[in-house]
């Protein structure tokens, strides 16, 4: 008799999935999948925050649900517990005599530790284990460097990868599996049995993601192939308001619902089938983006998390919590920023365009400790990834490998040029709702009279600026070049 246990991380699906490949491969007679609720990922960060807010645990839990039900119908099922993974993995393969317990690798410290802490657990009790990467496009034995030596420059690591490396062929989905063991399968726990409050989707929300392979696959099929989005991808994708002007793709990838294969497989079969151009390669081009953090993440290790970034730049960030929980509430009396801000807060989501623009507010005008705001982000993201995350906050706060010098983000041009008409702020923000044409963007410049007529009281009904825009650009520049030098 061969036991295999198949230990689901981030890589909830059945698609594209190599432990379960791996697992077949070895003829066995029963296969153990498990997934446990980390209890370590529902406590706070070190400012205080949720590590896993209500938003990402519930489309987490919608993952889990749907992985269940997708081994069930291939005979199998997924068995739930609560606790700490390489305590109870090892237990339950000790227990059960398993020959071999399969999971995928992760990428930064505190899942390697715990996958070093499980080895070491098993290894001890004479049970093999086999860890396996896929949580990327490029596989690192695909890539033309090693790890340690990819460049630092994302046109440099890309532009060698598309003249040097192939993207594997997804893996082929498994159809049946052997019967699990009679063993208690335990229960997906409720929002509140992780400490968190159930709630009710805003109504603001303009798409309602919900988690699992099965709604990934959906969303995927209804972008591409319904609604024929990605042939305008290009165009669309610094949009900030609808559920379609990007692909958002990216809560699915996340959690492994997707795999980066499967995505790159659908996209060359629509070039072949309805069109090839721009848009098509754009959204190729974004996967190899994540590639690029995931790899470069595992390259310098914690420098990611460190205040001085892959750069190593001591700078004298500041921890001004008043100022801080401005920027979170969205009431900075800029409205490109607190519409986001807001929408962060009521939904889990943001668009690209809008991480980039309250990233750099905080760290080029208010110089607040950009970790505060990674970790703000880590909280409330639905599709929240520790490598991309932590990644473009390192790129924007102007401490990452990629970074040219002091760049900031010019925020009331930003507004005009991806909200020209201002529909975005009106969604967001009601209380400046009746302002028309281009003063939305800047309701500061709105005269006394314009504010009577349009019942708008600057620092009353909507908050004047936090600072003055350039003056504070001019000032943090400055603090940047001193410490640089």
């Amino acid at each position: 008799m061969t036991t295999i246990l198949l230990w689901f991380r981030n890589d909830l699906r059945i698609h594209d999935q190599a432990i379960l490949t791996e697992a077949l491969a070895h003829h066995p007679d029963i296969i153990i999948p498990v997934y446990c609720f980390d209890d370590r990922h529902f406590q706070t960060t070190s400012f205080g925050f949720p590590k896993t807010g209500k938003f990402r645990a519930k489309f987490l839990i919608e993952s889990v649900t749907d992985l269940r039900n997708s081994l069930q119908k291939i005979g199998n099922n997924l068995i739930i517990r609560q606790g700490i993974p390489e305590n109870i993995i090892s237990d339950i393969a000790i227990q059960y005599k398993v020959d071999l317990v399969c999971f995928s690798q992760e990428a930064t410290a505190e899942e390697i530790n715990v996958e070093k802490q499980l080895t070491k657990k098993l290894t001890q009790a004479n049970i093999k284990v086999k860890s396996i990467w896929q949580s990327t496009l490029y596989h690192p034995s695909e890539l033309p460097y090693k790890i340690t030596e990819i460049p630092d420059l994302f046109t440099n690591f890309r532009k060698q990868i598309e003249q040097k490396s192939i993207v594997s062929n997804c893996l082929k989905t498994i159809k049946k599996l052997p019967p699990i063991l009679d063993i208690k399968i335990g229960e997906i726990p409720r929002l509140q049995e992780l400490g968190l409050e159930d709630y009710k989707p805003s109504s603001k929300s303009v798409l309602n993601l919900q988690g699992g392979e099965t709604e990934g696959i959906k969303r995927l099929t209804d972008y591409f192939w319904q609604k024929d989005c990605l042939k305008d991808y290009k165009k669309t994708r610094n949009g900030m308001l609808g559920s379609d002007y990007s692909s958002k793709f990216s809560p699915w990838l996340a959690l492994g619902c997707l795999s980066p294969r499967y995505i790159y497989e659908e996209v060359k079969k629509y070039e072949a089938e309805r069109v090839k151009n721009d848009s098509t390669y754009w959204l190729i081009f974004e996967l190899l983006w994540r590639d690029f953090f995931r790899f470069t993440a595992v390259k310098y290790g914690n420098k990611i998390f460190h205040i001085s970034g892959l750069q190593n730049l001591s700078l004298p960030w500041q921890e001004n919590w008043s100022i801080f929980e401005t920027w979170c509430e969205g009431q900075t009396g800029y409205p490109l920023i607190d519409a986001n801000m807001r929408e962060l807060k009521s939904t889990g989501f943001m668009s690209n365009r809008g991480r980039q623009n309250v990233a750099s507010f905080l760290t080029k005008n208010l110089g607040i400790n950009w970790q505060m705001g990674a970790q703000w982000f880590e909280s409330l993201l639905i599709d929240y990834d520790v490598c991309s995350n932590w990644g473009n906050w390192n790129y924007t706060a102007g401490i990452g490998n990629d970074a040219r010098g002091f760049r900031y983000f010019n925020i009331p041009k930003q507004s005009k040029d991806y909200d020209y008409h201002g529909d975005y702020l009106r969604h967001w923000l009601p209380e400046i709702s009746a302002i028309r044409g281009e003063k939305i963007h800047e309701p500061w410049k709105l005269s006394s009279q314009e504010q009577k007529e349009l019942n708008i009281s600057l620092g009353v009904t909507y908050p004047r600026p936090i600072v003055d825009f350039f003056k504070s650009i001019k000032h943090q520049e400055k603090v940047y070049l001193t410490h640089i030098s």
